[in-house]
């Protein structure tokens, strides 16, 4: 009697992650934003604030497991939470000095590092200030209009359909690779299913909830896909430069909460913009 064949490994799924556990994140992260905005908008700087202050904390851990690399924490953190709570009552300006702010500390703070890997280190800790809380202080500034809980729901419509229609379109139909050396799963058809998506979710989100033209609703959708695009990228190159498949394991299905951050980071400085240069409002 033969021995019977072992049971085949389990395979993995074809855009990496599992889907199950994703999807229950995400709908959990999305609802806590949505009742920030439903309950009452400045709620959402909060949320804001507590999402920079852990993918600071990822990002700078990632920086140090995978290259040495010593990121100016204490400053950064503080820098950060000044970027963010600092953009309600005063803006851009505000937003802008408490980075200066933040720069400057982060190289006084690494004087007692010494010699060795200074440039290296404040290098690194002025890019994670600017690629976390600057970039997210734009978030907070999309809510500060009295449409503001609207505006932050396009955004958010608008990054979750690229996102969407990219995985959908990439896996389905995904055969000619976009950035090989990158991220060799991110195609061209998914990025076409990208800017489907992104521009019917623009469209549609900028006419019924800003009360905004169609074509502003494209223009804005697809800035976003743009954006988001450019953010996955960019840190699926920081992960492949520090040899590192997570910046961290926070959230199941995802990663690090760095990981889900990727793409809304850069889209929250675009959206702000085109929509101050398309819609604007009063404060």
């Amino acid at each position: 009697m033969s021995a019977e064949a072992p049971d085949p490994p389990p395979r993995s799924p074809k855009a990496g992650r599992d889907l199950r556990a994703a999807i229950g994140v995400g709908v959990v992260l999305g609802a806590a934003i949505i009742l920030s905005l439903l309950m009452v908008r400045h709620l959402f700087i909060g949320v804001v604030a507590a999402a920079v202050a852990v993918a600071t904390a990822e990002l700078a851990g990632a920086l140090r497991r995978g290259s040495g690399i010593r990121v100016s924490l204490p400053p950064v953190l503080v820098g950060g939470q000044a970027m963010v709570w600092l953009s309600w009552p005063f803006g851009l300006r505000g937003v802008l000095i408490a980075f200066a702010i933040t720069v400057l500390a982060c190289l006084a703070w690494r004087f007692r590092g010494g010699v060795e890997g200074y440039l290296r280190d404040v290098s690194a800790s002025v890019f994670t200030a600017a690629y976390v809380p600057l970039f997210a202080a734009f978030a907070a500034m999309l809510v500060r209009p009295e449409d503001g809980a609207f505006r932050v729901l396009c955004f958010m419509i608008g990054v979750v359909a690229s996102d969407t229609g990219g995985y959908a379109t990439g896996v389905l139909f995904g055969r000619h690779p976009m950035a090989p050396r990158v991220s060799p799963k991110k195609s061209w058809e998914g990025f076409g299913g990208s800017m489907a998506a992104g521009v019917v979710a623009g469209a549609l989100s900028v006419a019924l909830l800003l009360d905004g033209h169609w074509w502003q609703g494209v223009l804005f959708g697809a800035a976003l896909v743009c954006s988001a695009t450019v953010g996955d990228l960019m840190e699926s190159l920081i992960k492949r430069d520090l040899g590192i498949k997570d910046m961290g394991n926070l959230l199941p299905g995802h990663g690090g909460l760095m990981d889900r951050m990727d793409s809304l980071l850069p889209s929250a400085a675009v959206a702000w913009m085109v929509l101050f240069w398309l819609l604007p409002a009063a404060t």
